[in-house]
């Protein structure tokens, strides 16, 4: 908190501060001890009205009476992890492009700087907004291109952002959030690198494959996939899947698609029957010699905030939370249109539990 010469704490924050990340300790509750405070770290997105909005991390959004305001300050962007925790330096814009890259749509018009995005409802993520940039409009204009665009198609809208990162969207969360549109899914996307992902395990058994054939897709979590649905799954600068052959089914699959410096992770899923025998490591592992073979020294996956055996599995191979990403539906989508994208969590990297 920022304290004076005289040792009090000051608020040194004002409204010409939006956009900046700022700490803050407001008074919370007077308690029967006393005053209690609580501390909240964030992007500060706006400030009217005597009510402040901060953006956290996570892409929560905490509301703050001016007048409960003890203490603030403006500071520097979130600190880098240790070096031996931290992974491939990279900003937002180049990994989310990365990201977009490795999940491509069937169909995408420009609006300005943002990318409109359409893939018949598979995943959001093929079928969201991706804006990196200015779309040419004021907000209210480009979001009702966006309604017009995807209502066209029969397909809800929804604009996909990020938290927690240099660069990344928390003004662009706010401003959504201030006009009505509900964020639906929270995943994260993190980064390693494909070298000690190699060297977990013996990939021997493990085939690999430039499509995805009709076992791999006995195993892939959604089912009754579409012909557009396999043209977003084989889309990508250098795409592999891999296959643990099993009784009917694979015992577990994966996808991986190699862009440049980086190795992309999706889809690992194995058979429920039989986790916790390392087959998810040992897909990766496959999938991580074949990209370091074409050049990766990088590597990327998402995954769901309460995908805890994922999370374990990711961090023990050394990946580290980079952002967070979000699905902003508009409020007058309706429920109804999608029911392919509404049962995508945002992310493709399986349970990882094997």
């Amino acid at each position: 908190m920022e304290i004076s010469a005289a040792g009090r704490l000051e608020v040194r924050i004002t409204a010409a501060d939006v956009g900046k990340r700022v700490s803050v300790r407001r008074l919370s509750s007077p308690g029967d001890g006393g005053a209690k405070f609580t501390d909240t770290v964030g992007v500060l997105t706006s400030w009217d009205d005597g009510v402040l909005v901060i953006t956290q991390k996570n892409g929560a959004g905490v509301l703050i009476p001016e007048s409960a305001l003890v203490a603030g300050k403006v500071v520097p962007a979130a600190p880098a992890a240790p070096a031996r925790r931290r992974g491939p330096a990279a900003s937002y814009e180049e990994l989310a492009r990365v990201a977009a890259r490795a999940w491509r749509p069937v169909e995408s018009e420009r609006l300005g700087d943002w990318e409109l995005r359409a893939a018949a409802g598979f995943t959001r993520r093929a079928n969201s907004v991706l804006p990196l940039g200015d779309p040419g409009l004021s907000l209210d204009d480009a979001l009702d291109t966006v309604r017009r665009w995807y209502h066209a198609r029969g397909l809800p809208a929804y604009v996909q952002t990020a938290t927690g990162a240099e660069g990344s969207q928390e003004p662009l969360c706010a401003g959504l959030e201030r006009r009505g549109w509900e964020r639906e899914v929270t995943a994260e996307l993190w980064v390693g690198a494909p070298a000690p992902v190699a060297d977990r395990a013996d990939a021997g058994g493990v085939v690999l494959s430039r499509r995805a054939d009709e076992a791999w897709l006995a195993r892939y979590q959604r089912k009754g996939v579409s012909d557009v649905a396999l043209r977003v799954l084989g889309g990508g600068p250098s795409v592999w899947f891999a296959t643990v052959p099993g009784e009917g089914a694979p015992a577990a699959i994966g996808r991986c698609v190699v862009d440049g410096r980086w190795a992309g992770f999706a889809a690992v899923e194995v058979d429920p029957h039989q986790r916790r025998r390392g087959l998810a490591t040992t897909v990766m592992a496959a999938l991580a010699r074949q990209a370091l073979d074409e050049g990766a020294s990088a590597a990327w996956l998402q995954v769901e905030a309460d995908n805890e055996g994922a999370r374990a599995l990711y961090t023990g191979m050394g990946f580290t939370a980079h952002h967070a990403y979000h699905h902003y539906r508009a409020p007058d989508a309706g429920s109804s249109s999608d029911s392919s994208s509404s049962s995508d969590s945002g992310s493709d990297s399986g349970s990882g539990a094997g």
